[in-house]
């Protein structure tokens, strides 16, 4: 079993900035991938980022590229999303979870039911 626990979330004004953490432990930890999505009141969940584990690639929703950075510290077992330029539809509960294999194809990594473990959510509020 693999515990992850996000933290960083907040109320921040349009064009501010913040950092979400998300920390997994549990059984030795030796994900595939991480990724963080997203859910806003009355929509459907959200791919955002996604980083492998093994070499660091990153692929991005087309909504935040450019604004959003997605990083981990493997000897922390810790993945962070760093969101600068924040909009008012960013406004969501924003989860880590990770991946229950590898596939060769970045692709692989967006997709919600390719995930096993989620965290409980971080609510993430931008006001206009």
């Amino acid at each position: 079993q693999v515990q992850l626990v996000e933290s960083g979330g907040g109320l921040v004004q349009a064009g501010g900035s913040l950092r979400l953490s998300c920390t997994a432990s549990g059984r030795t930890v030796s994900t595939y991938a991480m990724a963080w999505f997203r859910q806003a009141p009355g929509k459907e969940r959200e791919f955002v980022a996604t980083i492998r584990w093994t070499g660091g690639s990153t692929y991005y929703a087309d909504s935040v590229k450019g604004r959003f950075t997605i990083s981990m510290d493997t000897a922390k077992n810790t993945v962070y999303l760093q969101m600068n330029s924040l909009k008012p539809e960013d406004t969501a509960v924003y989860a880590c979870a990770t991946a229950r294999s590898y596939s060769s194809s970045i692709y692989y990594y967006i997709v919600a039911g390719n995930y096993d473990y989620w965290g409980q959510g971080t609510q993430v509020t931008v006001s206009s």
